[in-house]
């Protein structure tokens, strides 16, 4: 599949009149894995944002970061043109788990959802792939966002170590940088593609 707006430089507020299906899309991850991130640097439109700062209140009920801010507390969303005819609609999700019942609501009509990880802290996304089967039952691609401080691993050895399906594809990308964070998209769509959720909501 190739993307017909991967070296798009300034925002496209409407959509394209050759788009003919749209598709819901989950990003989703533990705390700070760059949700969005991703997502603001592949929208085409202006992304909408619910963060707020984190205070003290958060204190031994979210893991802490250092160097972040502010955190999700509802939903990032998106939207991105991948070919002439299909139009991704992203909903990033919270990554506490105080918020995780959001994500059934949020799966709802979506056909896949892009799981990203942080080598650093592969531990916590252990839960979010529990998580996500248990809640959505939607296909998934993973994603190692590339962290510069990260530890570097060969993919199949991450694949192992989350115990994936040998047919769940695993991509890296830095999702600071628009046509990496693209081409995982890409990848996600098009393994979506192969399951009837994907034909059932495009009917």
């Amino acid at each position: 599949m190739d993307s017909a707006s991967s070296d798009r430089t300034a925002p496209e507020q409407h959509l394209a009149p050759t788009v003919a299906r749209s598709v819901k899309v989950l990003v989703v991850g533990a705390f700070g894995v760059g949700k969005t991130t991703l997502i603001g640097a592949v929208s085409e439109i202006d992304p909408l944002r619910t963060e707020e700062r984190i205070t003290t209140a958060s204190v031994g009920i979210d893991p802490g970061q250092p160097n972040k801010e502010t955190t999700t507390v509802a939903m990032d969303f998106g939207r991105i043109t991948v070919t002439d005819e299909i139009a991704l609609y992203l909903f990033g999700t919270p990554g506490q788990r105080r918020f995780w019942d959001l994500w059934a609501g949020l799966a709802d009509g979506a056909v896949g959802a892009l799981v990203m990880i942080d080598t650093r802290n592969l531990e916590d996304s252990f839960e979010v792939l529990d998580q996500l089967e248990l809640r959505t039952k939607i296909p998934f691609a993973v994603v190692v966002n590339q962290f510069p401080d990260s530890p570097s691993y060969p993919l199949e050895r991450v694949r192992a170590a989350l115990d994936l399906l040998p047919e769940t594809p695993i991509v890296e990308c830095d999702a600071r940088d628009r046509p990496s964070s693209v081409l995982t998209l890409i990848t996600l769509v098009e393994h979506a593609m192969t399951f009837p959720v994907f034909q059932k909501v495009n009917a």
